[in-house]
């Protein structure tokens, strides 16, 4: 292990990627992709120590990269996202390509193993969680975090699969009696990232980030079901010079929520510091609001679930593929993912630029 950013972290690195997952928690970061010729290392550290925090659950004294979130959201009994995002992880096994990790978890009495796979050229990070010895339904998701900061105004590039149904999250997400701000309407609906409505009238542009600043916002997009010639959904954000996406099978992460967070929280850890930050998580939730809130099952109306229901004797595999890949500098935004063959991806850009990336897209089903 090796303590980084503060925090003691266990280590996987490969002739592709470094990777780091912190012990408390299970965070997953940095993550250096080594490309042709430049490494590049897209998740997010908090401009802030963990020990400078030690009264804060650890999913905010740590925060960085990727975690876990079982539930998603808040709970009556347990800490934020549950103990999987706070808690002490344990080695299950090391091997020259993956990294096995569990956690017993005593807030939903579930056994979670992570698991950590890379492939030989393949720049991607393949994750499974496995879910035992849970009953009831629950909320979940992944809660991926990239670090923007350091790009102009806009210069990032955000898109996501088409799909049915989107909304600004449904009550005050900043809350103002806390000297907190959002730019967005709360509860407005869009069909379009490029046309939200802003809580002050008119629209703002999604797909460009970082932007609205002095702000922490966040939506949901319910992706469209999967079919033969799409049978993933994806969320890409195209930064400098390269591209980071993340694939899904949208039957177990039916949403997306774009945590748009740039300065608009004054109180402890924050203090208007975590800057160009951008959530780009794959949940199964009623948007953030969390375990109570998704089991009411508000958007039954709309055939969208926000929780799953668990058997105790049965395991379920939740994937995702997290991975970058170069472009070129008229590349734009990412306009689709689909396959080029079993083992390939073909990106194409919003300009008709193309990229075929090597990568095992089936392992998601």
């Amino acid at each position: 292990m090796e303590i980084i950013h503060g925090e003691a972290s266990f280590v996987l690195k490969t002739l592709e990627l470094d990777l780091y997952v912190t012990a408390r928690g299970g965070h997953l970061a940095p993550v250096i992709h080594h490309l042709k010729g430049r490494d590049v290392s897209p998740y997010a550290l908090a401009p802030w120590l963990p020990e400078k925090y030690p009264d804060l659950p650890p999913l905010l004294s740590v925060l960085r990269g990727d975690f876990f979130c079982l539930p998603f959201g808040g709970q009556p009994d347990g800490p934020p996202h549950g103990e999987g995002a706070n808690l002490h992880w344990h080695e299950v096994e090391t091997q020259e390509r993956q990294l096995h990790l569990s956690i017993e978890t005593k807030d939903s009495g579930a056994l979670i193993e992570k698991i950590l796979s890379v492939r030989p050229g393949h720049h991607a990070v393949y994750t499974e969680h496995r879910i035992s010895n849970l009953e009831g339904n629950f909320s979940y998701g992944n809660h991926p975090i990239l670090d923007l900061s350091n790009l102009p105004e806009g210069a990032a590039r955000v898109t996501v699969s088409p799909f049915r149904w989107a909304s600004v999250n449904p009550d005050f997400f900043s809350n103002p009696a806390n000297g907190e701000s959002q730019a967005l309407a709360v509860g407005a609906s869009f069909t379009d990232l490029r046309e939200v409505p802003l809580a002050n009238g008119g629209t703002t542009d999604l797909t460009r980030y970082p932007s609205r600043s002095g702000n922490e916002d966040l939506v949901m997009m319910v992706s469209e079901e999967a079919s033969e010639s799409q049978p993933f959904a994806w969320s890409a954000v195209v930064l400098d010079g390269y591209v980071w996406f993340s694939l899904k099978n949208p039957s177990d992460f039916p949403a997306t929520l774009f945590w748009m967070s740039n300065g608009g929280r004054p109180t402890e850890p924050w203090n208007h510091r975590h800057l160009g930050r951008l959530g780009v998580e794959e949940v199964c939730s009623y948007f953030a609001n969390g375990l109570e809130d998704s089991r009411k099952d508000l958007l039954a109306a709309a055939g969208i679930p926000t929780s799953r229901r668990f058997e105790r004797d049965q395991m379920v595999a939740l994937k995702t593929i997290q991975a970058v890949a170069l472009t070129d500098k008229d590349f734009g935004s990412v306009a689709k993912i689909v396959p080029a063959s079993a083992d390939s991806l073909r990106i194409i850009g919003e300009f008709g630029h193309e990229i075929i990336v090597p990568l095992d897209w089936r392992f998601l089903f």
